[in-house]
């Protein structure tokens, strides 16, 4: 008896959203497996990352402060890949907005006032929009790939950091670390009692709420659909192909840079060369396993949110590298990629003459 797959005459709306569950099942006993052949308790790793942070109570703050980045990230990020637009760079658009907002910082130090946290946020959401206008020009007026400029752009962003930690931004009063000062009061995010859960927290569910009402009750989130569906016919219905790009590129970088000045604001509390922590690059898993829709990607960050900080519980308790949150994280993607052609197929068991293609 062979498998086979069986083209479906239309999508399963079913399988769309029951893929995700697959993926992440089949994530939680493959990692199982796989760190019990290397020496580990598999079956106590799995519990640690996926379970532990679920059932503490104590630890959903933790969830909330990873989730939120994640959150804002992806969903800036998914609306550029619902018009085929490849933002890849988010990474580095977090890292500028993240700087713009802390040269606020550095040029208000020792002042005080309202006003200084919301002109570094506004400064953060501006940092990551112009960076992510750079591969909006190339992919409009030279027609350069954005997937290879905005993922180069991300290591520029890093070497720019690296110059200002250890050159005109470095601490006086550090002791030759490289690092900026530390925010004052003004310009740091407020937090909530007790809690490390800050302002951004809620602010990130928030404009995720705010995106899902924009791309399914408004003309942009239409015209952001058709361009990415259908962009001959865009063209006929009068939506400008190229303002699609820019509007969903600096769209997705506003966001990036919002998520970096939350955290530079809030978490970290200054600038330091640990500032890039990958956030860019998970936001592309959290979108996907949320299928692109603004409240799915919440769930999706949340879940992601669950592996790092089921990660430094695991590596604590069991001794687990420090890989092995990525780990969980690039097979999450995979079983996603990979039991994504059940929404187009369907599994036949059979000869190959009474079904489609031989899996």
């Amino acid at each position: 008896m062979l498998i086979n797959l069986e083209p479906r005459k239309e999508p399963s709306r079913t399988m769309l959203y029951l893929t995700p569950v697959i993926a992440v099942v089949l994530t939680m006993v493959t990692g199982a497996v796989i760190f019990s052949l290397l020496g580990y308790n598999g079956f106590a790793a799995v519990q640690a990352i996926f379970i532990t942070p679920l059932v503490d109570l104590d630890l959903w703050q933790d969830l909330g402060v990873k989730a939120a980045p994640l959150i804002l990230i992806a969903v800036g990020l998914a609306v550029g890949f619902r018009a085929n637009v490849w933002n890849i760079g988010a990474e580095g658009q977090y890292i500028v907005g993240g700087l713009a907002g802390t040269g606020v910082a550095l040029a208000t130090w020792g002042m005080d006032g309202w006003w200084i946290l919301p002109l570094m946020c506004l400064a953060g959401v501006a940092g990551g929009m112009l960076y992510a206008a750079i591969p909006a020009f190339l992919r409009t007026r030279l027609q350069v790939n954005e997937i290879l400029t905005s993922l180069m752009l991300t290591y520029a962003a890093i070497q720019l950091l690296n110059y200002l930690m250890r050159g005109p931004w470095k601490d006086p009063e550090g002791f030759n670390f490289p690092q900026t000062r530390l925010f004052t009061d003004s310009q740091m995010m407020p937090y909530f009692g007790d809690t490390i859960v800050h302002l951004g927290v809620p602010l990130a569910f928030l404009f995720a709420i705010i995106a899902w009402f924009v791309m399914t009750k408004s003309v942009f989130g239409f015209q952001v659909r058709v361009v990415g569906a259908a962009p001959h016919a865009a063209r006929y219905g009068g939506f400008n192909a190229n303002r699609t790009v820019w509007l969903s590129l600096v769209i997705g970088g506003g966001f990036a840079g919002m998520a970096g000045i939350f955290e530079a604001a809030g978490p970290f509390g200054q600038m330091v060369p640990q500032f890039p922590t990958g956030y860019g690059f998970t936001a592309i898993i959290v979108a996907f396993l949320g299928r692109l829709h603004p409240l799915g990607i919440v769930l999706a960050g949340i879940i992601l949110a669950v592996t790092y900080v089921g990660g430094e519980i695991a590596q604590s308790q069991l001794g687990l590298p420090n890989a092995a949150t990525g780990i969980f994280q690039a097979m999450m993607l995979f079983f996603l990629l990979a039991t994504d052609i059940l929404v187009k197929y369907r599994l036949q068991i059979g000869a190959p003459e009474r079904a489609g293609t031989t899996a």
